[in-house]
């Protein structure tokens, strides 16, 4: 299967998921986080359609004095990460996608990332768009963000098709497990 078809069929299974609201215990997140990250710049998501919610994660992390930050698409379509806090305005970008109004740009230490399927390798099959590849691609030379996938059971595969651009998590987690 192709990824145009792969994400077409685990869309499907997801949004079945996703009315079940079976979410990803924020405690899980943050344990490992706080285990893991060199600092508190957190790259968030801000939940889109059947993705998992990322609301009360940023909150809690945000109790905690993380700096949270949301992404921005540009006009040349590149992703950068802006500082926000829950009390914030969001606008809506040409995708639908809730963003911040821009402030302080951030260079997250650790980035959670949405997905659509996923295998044990730690590949992550993405919408196709090559936002976060191309994001992770300008620091990962530096080795300073973790990448962390979110993502339910039920989106996990046999094998996710690679291609030489596509860039690994470096955990899933799930509602069941933490692959690593």
């Amino acid at each position: 299967m192709n990824k145009f078809q792969l994400r077409k069929k685990i869309s499907k299974i997801r949004s079945k998921f996703a009315r079940k609201k079976i979410t990803v215990k924020s405690e899980t997140i943050i344990k490992l986080i706080e285990q893991k990250s060199p600092n508190k710049r957190i790259g968030l998501y801000y939940p889109f359609g059947d993705e998992l919610s990322t609301l009360e994660l940023m909150d809690r992390l945000t109790k905690k004095n993380f700096i949270i930050s949301l992404p921005i698409v540009n006009n040349k379509f590149e992703m950068s990460f802006y500082s926000w806090h829950p009390n914030e305005p969001l606008t809506i970008n040409r995708f639908g996608i809730l963003e911040p109004l821009k402030g302080k740009k951030i260079i997250p230490s650790t980035l959670i990332i949405p997905m659509l399927a996923f295998d044990s390798n730690l590949n992550r099959l993405g919408y196709g768009g090559g936002f976060y590849d191309r994001f992770i691609q300008k620091f990962e030379r530096r080795n300073i963000c973790i990448k962390i996938g979110l993502a339910l059971s039920c989106q996990k595969i046999n094998k996710v098709p690679v291609d030489k651009h596509d860039k690994k998590m470096d955990f899933i987690i799930t509602e069941k497990r933490i692959y690593k």
